[in-house]
This record gives structure tokens, sequence and C-alpha cells, in this order.
């Protein structure tokens, strides 16, 4: 079973549904929406290029001893915001997590996989979450991988077990099961925390580099500490829609507000802020 795709004008729920059944799928061509088109992954590879490059690799396999991940993209490239607001990823995401009052951005980082690296180990992202056995038909997180390059099976395209979202927590899966989600350069692989993937062996020339964003639902912690990534300075220039996707609201009944039971929009903006949806609005 290959990872099924889809043009980027496909109706939500079709891709929730997939999602659903299937634990993956790809957006043929999706930065073709963006606000610069396909060109907007060229201006996030060039913001993003020094960092990549003073970005030590990886220890060990599972990091990628041929792999450099670097972070904090929306305080390093500017051109990545509307990416990761994408309304076709954001209305997904909504729906895969409709069980939390709210989700918001978990990470934003660049994979650089170099020549040479063998393949990740297979795993979850939902095991970041302590190990925590999450029920099967309850989702924590909705996950994107934008090709900044060509995927191939050649240079290291993630690979993935479709279906395997289903699968028992104790049930131990290999990466010769799994498949490369292949895709040309402004596709955009979308995949849920439960499913079964690691990044594949380069055995190429060339660095494959992808753009991982993913979403987590409001009331369990960012793998990326946004606070600290983005300086204040430069959150107080972001829009209000971009700062609560970054985890400036209430994160569920009552989490995440500050001093004297306010939004924690309020830290940036004053209390011109309108209340977000808790347990401080009622």
């Amino acid at each position: 079973m290959g990872v099924t795709h889809f043009s980027p004008g496909t109706d939500a729920e079709l891709l929730h549904q997939t999602l659903l059944s299937d634990g993956a799928l790809i957006i043929d061509d999706l930065a073709s929406t963006l606000p610069d088109g396909a060109a907007q992954l060229d201006m996030i590879r060039r913001e993003m290029q020094p960092y990549i490059d003073a970005t030590p690799v990886g220890g060990d396999r599972f990091t990628g001893k041929q792999t450099r991940r670097s972070g904090a993209l929306i305080a390093r490239s500017p051109a990545s915001r509307p990416l990761v607001q994408h309304p076709t990823i954001l209305d997904v995401t909504g729906k895969l997590l409709h069980k939390a009052q709210s989700y918001q951005l978990h990470l934003t980082q660049t994979i650089a996989i170099g020549p040479g690296s063998p393949a990740q180990s297979i795993h979850r992202d939902e095991w970041a979450f302590d190990f925590f056995e999450f029920p099967s038909d309850h989702h924590v997180q909705c996950n994107t991988i934008w090709a900044m390059t060509d995927f191939t099976e050649e240079n290291g395209a993630t690979r993935l077990i479709p279906g395997s979202q289903a699968d028992p927590v104790d049930l131990g899966r290999s990466i010769d099961e799994s498949v490369p989600a292949e895709m040309t350069k402004g596709s955009c692989l979308l995949y849920t925390g439960k499913v079964y993937h690691g990044g594949g062996a380069n055995q190429s020339d060339d660095v494959r580099v992808g753009l991982n964003v993913t979403y987590n639902v409001g009331w369990l912690r960012q793998e990326e500490n946004q606070y600290l990534s983005v300086p204040r300075e430069i959150a107080e220039t972001l829009d209000d829609d971009l700062l609560k996707l970054m985890g400036y609201r209430i994160g569920a009944y009552a989490l995440g507000y500050i001093d004297d039971i306010r939004d924690p929009l309020q830290a940036l903006r004053g209390d011109k802020v309108t209340t977000s949806q808790g347990f401080m609005s009622t």
C-alpha cells in the first residue's frame, strides 16, 4: 500500500478521512497556493541556510549522523509564517484534533539529510509524550513535511507504513515494511502522530531537505518551546492569529493563563485583547 496523492483543491474532509484510514497522504504542489507560490520555499531555504550550515549533525542514528535539524522558523524565517498558517493544513488539523478545545504549533524544523545517511529507526511521533498510550481513536498530533527538494527513495524520502496508525501499541514494526513518500518539490506530506515512519537512507549525492511543521492539542506540551524560540521583540511584531497558534491563548478550560487569570496574549498586547475561550470567559 502506497501513500495516496491528492491535488491542492481537494476537500479537507476527504483529506481528514484519508488520514484516519491510512495515517498519511500527500498533497502535490501545495506550495503553489502560498502567497509567492513555489518560490516561497526557496525564500525559506535562503533564510534558513545559514542556520542549517551552522547546525551540527545528529549524534546517533535516530537524529541522524549526517542529518542537520534546524528549528525556530517563526523567528528565523519570515517567509515560513504563511506556510505554518496554510488554511488547508489548519483545516485538516482542526478536523483531526477536533476532540480538543484548541490546537497549537508543536514544532518547526528543517531536516537536511546528507548523502550517506542511513535510514532512521521507525517510530511514532506520539512517543514524544513520555510514551503515553493514547486511545487509538484519539488523535493529539497532526504533522506535515513540506518537500523543499524532490523526495525520492534514493535521496532519503520519509518512509511510512500506511495503516499502521491502527496498530496496537506493543506491535513492533520494521523499516522493511515501509514505503517511501516520494513527492516533488513543493508537495506536502501529512501524517498523524500514530503512524509508523522514519527518515529514509540517502544513497544519492545530494542533500534532501524537508520542512517539518507539526501541530498538537492545546493541553499537551509543545516539542519546540515557541515562547523561547521566538524572542519577545519578534513576537510583538506577529499577527494575533499566528501568536495564538504558537500558544499565546488559553489551551484548554484552565490551561495557560498568566498571573491574575489573564489571557496570555495580553502579555504582548495589553488589555485590549479579547479573552480566549476558556473558564475565564464564563
